[in-house]
């Protein structure tokens, strides 16, 4: 071991086999109090800045003789051994060095299970690269080093599953501890997700692309929650949600705008940096996702990917009433594939609205997914949009039926409300395609809404004023049926009887495919997502004539191009490449101090585009 020990100039006096040997002896001498050679080793481990062609080949040489001499390291008495090993980085060195640590890791973790978290630790550790390689990634040096580190990472993940079975669980296990927070780098956690998303569509997927998937959503919505956004709309008491405009909000905040405001609105503007500076991380984040989704597509793998993202969906996303953005990674898995997942994600919905076993809660906020899908998604047909709402109907005239009385009492009924809403919601923004088509107008003039709406559970009464004006104006309009006598709601956005309903979570509130805000990602969903300036209600009398000429059941096929126009009366933005102009579009602020039932002229409030879900009315 002399040659070792004296310094690389003699490296050439050394052959393989003797250095091999020399380790051995090593190892061994350590369990006889002897760690002289043995330090020596751990010393020549510890060299990684510009490392000269000797130094390389003993480096690489040390580490082929301890991955040939792996019976030989014992957990106690080579503690240190072990550290060296997990503490070295491959983003610090070459190919050569790599190959050879790599090698001595899956030597490692399949000689004992006492060693498999060990070694799957250090190469998940190896996702992210140390701060000095951050700055470079996106460089081609960068990226040309990343890919020989990934590579070879994902190689021995493979490698050690492949020779020890219950290494996929435990490499779970490590993935989701090892996950970087909120308050990490951007260049970390996108680094660390590609990182998942590779196991995911790699050759473990079979293994661990599921507990990827979960935990992409879970870090998604860990993200999202964090956006302070509601703190912000809550600065200033005297705004109501209308009246909140949200471009502040999607833009960073200038330091020196911060320094020139009125100190009551340093605060503010400091929250809304914090706002930023998570959404742009988690704007990053649904990029990836975004991208991961559209290959997934074209490989012919989204049903697959989609139906774990399903599962995902019902047990973390639709009760986080927080979440802003992260549904929408089950929007646009629909919009790419709305015969198979589209149809899936609305089953599910209508399934867990339908169904007794599901608490309150989950009901009520399936149904307010489902009114947001269908009013929003510019990939569905009026035809399909239809059909749900038939079957929607079809449940809520057979609860009607089923009380022997009723009266108001939005704590019992609130399932029954939400879904009422839901219903108008939806026709809201739908009523206009539906009529433009003779077969579907039939379909929906036969529904008994008229004779649900007008229950003595007065569900007209009960749902968000907003909601109510707005379909009971288009619906008079399009002739559907009319309410006689009059109610005043003061201006407000929602009343008591709402609030009642909507409960703790303000489910009333709740619907949570609104605008999306986030601007890098936003391309994904913009060119499939309804707007509410662009939808063309019964009672906008502009170009009735040429739009609907010619418009028969034939044409019912073709109902869901996505250029919004025609049957679909929807009417796309003059800026839909200009993200920050649609932000002024968002305004949902009513003009009228009061408006009425049956005294729709000049009374009639704007549609709400964004609604918030997380406001406290005794914020208003």
């Amino acid at each position: 071991m002399g040659g070792v020990a004296d310094g690389h100039a003699e490296m050439g006096d050394v052959s393989d086999y003797e250095l091999s040997h020399h380790v051995r002896e090593a190892l061994k001498s350590v369990l006889l109090g002897d760690t002289d050679e043995y330090d020596q080793i751990i010393g020549n481990m510890h060299h990684n800045v510009r490392l000269v062609p000797d130094e390389v080949a003993m480096l690489v040489t040390i580490l082929r003789a301890l991955a040939g001499a792996v019976s030989y390291i014992d957990v106690v008495h080579h503690r240190s051994l072990l550290s060296s090993i997990c503490g070295m980085s491959l983003w610090n060195y070459g190919p050569d060095v790599m190959d050879a640590l790599v090698e001595l890791v899956v030597a490692l973790a399949s000689s004992s299970g006492k060693y498999v978290d060990l070694c799957l630790d250090m190469l998940v550790s190896n996702f992210i690269p140390p701060y000095n390689f951050l700055e470079i990634l996106k460089q081609p040096r960068g990226l040309a080093k990343k890919d020989q580190v990934l590579t070879r990472v994902h190689s021995a993940l493979k490698g050690i599953a492949d020779l020890v079975p219950l290494a996929p669980s435990r490499l779970e296990q490590i993935v989701r501890e090892r996950v970087p927070n909120v308050f990490s780098k951007e260049a970390q956690m996108v680094v660390y997700v590609e990182n998942m998303l590779m196991l995911e569509s790699g050759d473990m997927g079979e293994l661990v692309g599921n507990a990827m998937l979960f935990e992409l959503v879970n870090r998604l919505i860990d993200l999202d929650v964090e956006i302070g956004w509601d703190e912000i709309l809550l600065d200033d008491p005297s705004k109501g949600i209308f009246e909140m405009e949200l471009e502040d909000m999607a833009r960073p905040v200038d330091e020196t705008e911060i320094e020139m405001d009125e100190p009551q609105r340093e605060y503010s503007g400091r929250k809304v940096l914090w706002g930023n500076v998570v959404a742009q991380k988690l704007d990053t984040l649904m990029v990836l996702t975004f991208d991961h989704l559209q290959s997934c597509f074209k490989n012919g793998r989204l049903v697959q990917v989609f139906e774990v993202l399903l599962q995902s969906f019902q047990s973390t996303v639709l009760n986080a009433y927080k979440s802003k953005f992260a549904q929408f990674v089950m929007f646009y898995a629909c919009s790419l594939d709305p015969e198979d997942c589209g149809t899936l994600f609305v089953s599910r919905l209508v399934e867990i609205f339908k169904s007794t076993i599901y608490p309150q809660d989950w009901r009520m906020s399936a149904v307010a997914y489902l009114a947001s899908y269908l009013s929003r998604a510019k990939f569905l047909s009026a035809s399909y949009v239809t059909i749900v709402l038939e079957s929607m109907v079809d449940w809520f005239s057979k609860y009607c039926e089923n009380l022997s009385s009723g009266e108001i009492n939005p704590k019992v009924h609130r399932v029954f409300y939400a879904g009422c809403q839901a219903i108008m919601y939806v026709l809201c923004f739908r009523m206009r395609s539906i009529l433009a088509f003779p077969r579907l107008k039939s379909q929906l003039c036969n529904m008994p809404l008229e004779r649900i709406l007008k229950h003595a559970l007065n569900p007209l009464e009960v749902c968000l004023p907003s909601i109510v004006e707005e379909f009971l104006s288009q619906a008079k309009a399009a002739g559907l049926f009319h309410v006689e006598g009059t109610f005043v709601f003061h201006d407000l956005l929602e009343s008591e009887l709402s609030r009642a309903f909507g409960g703790f979570e303000r489910l009333d509130l709740f619907f949570p495919f609104d605008p999306y805000l986030l601007k890098k990602s936003d391309s994904f969903i913009r060119p499939n997502f309804i707007y509410w300036s662009m939808v063309r209600t019964t009672y906008d009398d502009e170009d009735d004539d040429d739009d609907e000429e010619g418009v028969s059941d034939d044409d019912e096929a073709n109902d869901g191009v996505s250029n919004g126009r025609g049957p679909m009366s929807y009417e796309d933005d003059d800026d839909d490449d200009d993200f920050d102009m649609n932000l002024s579009k968002m305004s949902i602020t009513p003009r009228n101090n009061t408006f009425m039932f049956g005294n729709q002229d000049n009374q009639r409030m704007r549609m709400p585009s964004r609604i918030r879900p997380s406001t406290s009315p005794e914020s208003l």
